[in-house]
């Protein structure tokens, strides 16, 4: 699932979502799958429903997982409510959990929200370390969602292991390599490298940029790092943690000499530039790949490739909690835990290109043989599957995902429009401790 959250945009913002979705969490996206599933809906004929609160594109519904375990335990019925934005649907959530009411029998968590979830929310919420096996997720997926009293309120989805997309034709006609892993040896180990490259890329651009924002690059960056918002006491330490000063500063850096574009992903104006070929790289994870897709022309397909970060990092995944609220716990756990086993997460990947947080998974034949209509024959499973092992072990906050877009949206994008460096992070500090103060 990927993380593209806004959530800390504003607080009004968050206050209207919650209300506007009022006491019966996300039931104006109820997608019941009746039709779907042909299953008996809300329990008939004596079934157990258990119910699912979503948002995005989870893919367990397209995946026919829902089917296939309805068809192993004859005695389910699965049906699953959906909200399109994250930023929708966790406020509601987390209404819902302090009120401890209208929850659903599983509901997902982003992993920019489970630190808050962890800290604030567990007492509500069933320990699922008896149901899943720790041996099956990577260790830090695991520790993500558990309590310092050992607690572990959810199991993960999927994980967003960062690799670099390029286009071959724009490296190409830039004088660069083009092979994967000639590509991948021009930075390995470096970001400082990886901004080289983009100033002998910039000298033939032809019109392009070398990458398409400094959102993307900044997060990259300091999602390979060990430490980065917060310590492992839970103290933020953004403003003093060197590792982010000089990933600020580095993506400025880019910024000034023109490597990047400025624009705000996500957003309509970013969207074209995918479309008109304007970049020739970025930060990307599984499911950017997706976006890439959705996004470009029909000549775009096969024109990308995929190559290893300087610094392997994670950007997205999500988890499945069971509210102890709920009416049938004991079987929604076996489902959470059963949609997130190492054959389930395979399966996923080969339908929605969610990439698996169990690492058994990465030998199926699934994940081998993965590839993707714009990178061609390039294996992109075991690209990521190796990325994947080698993320840190990182401390994540409640509030990180204010940090990350208040340095972003607040901070080196305005480099872009001319702001100074200085200037600019300054402008982000003020405005994340803004936020962090409400």
């Amino acid at each position: 699932m990927r993380a593209r959250t806004r959530t800390a945009r504003r607080r009004v913002v968050v206050l209207a979502a919650v209300a506007s979705l009022g006491a019966g969490l996300l039931a104006g996206c109820a997608d019941d799958g009746n039709d779907d599933n042909g299953s008996e809906s809300s329990g008939g004929g004596g079934k157990t429903t258990i119910t699912l609160g979503l948002f995005g594109t989870a893919g367990f519904k397209e995946s026919g997982l829902y089917k296939e375990y309805e068809k192993l335990h004859p005695n389910i019925h699965i049906e699953q409510t959906v909200v399109e934005r994250n930023e929708n649907y966790y406020p509601a959530l987390i209404n819902h959990l302090t009120t401890n009411s209208g929850l659903q029998d599983i509901q997902m968590v982003e992993v920019g929200n489970i630190a808050e979830v962890v800290q604030t929310q567990s007492a509500k919420l069933l320990d699922l370390s008896k149901y899943g096996k720790k041996s099956d997720y990577l260790e830090w997926k695991w520790q993500q969602a558990t309590t310092q009293g050992g607690q572990t309120v959810g199991v993960g989805t999927d994980v967003g292991p960062m690799a670099i997309c390029y286009r071959k034709d724009l490296f190409q006609k830039a004088g660069l390599p083009t092979d994967r892993e000639e590509v991948g040896k021009l930075w390995a180990g470096s970001w400082e490298k990886f901004v080289d490259v983009g100033k002998q890329y910039q000298k033939k651009a032809n019109g392009t940029t070398f990458l398409d924002s400094p959102g993307g690059l900044l997060q990259a960056i300091v999602s390979s790092e060990k430490e980065r918002f917060y310590d492992a006491s839970g103290k933020v330490i953004y403003k003093t943690n060197p590792a982010v000063k000089a990933a600020f500063d580095l993506t400025a850096d880019a910024a000034e000499a023109g490597l990047v574009g400025n624009q705000t992903q996500f957003q309509p104006a970013w969207d074209t530039t995918i479309a008109n070929s304007k970049f020739a790289a970025m930060s990307c994870p599984p499911w950017m790949l997706g976006y890439i897709k959705g996004k470009s022309k029909d000549d775009a397909k096969g024109k990308w490739d995929v190559a290893q970060a300087p610094k392997s990092g994670n950007w997205g995944g999500s988890f499945l909690t069971v509210p102890k609220s709920g009416k049938n716990t004991e079987e929604a756990a076996k489902l959470a835990a059963w949609l997130t086993a190492p054959e389930q997460q395979a399966k996923l990947f080969a339908v929605q290109g969610s990439f698996p947080s169990t690492p058994a998974a990465y030998d199926s034949a699934a994940v081998k043989s993965a590839k993707n209509d714009m990178t061609g024959d390039a294996p992109i499973g075991t690209i990521f599957a190796e990325a994947a092992k080698n993320i840190p072990v990182q401390t994540i906050g409640p509030k990180d995902q204010i940090i990350q877009q208040g340095l972003t949206d607040n901070g080196v994008v305005l480099v872009t429009q001319g702001k100074s460096p200085k200037d600019a992070w300054n402008n982000a500090v003020k405005t994340i401790d803004n936020n962090l103060d409400q």
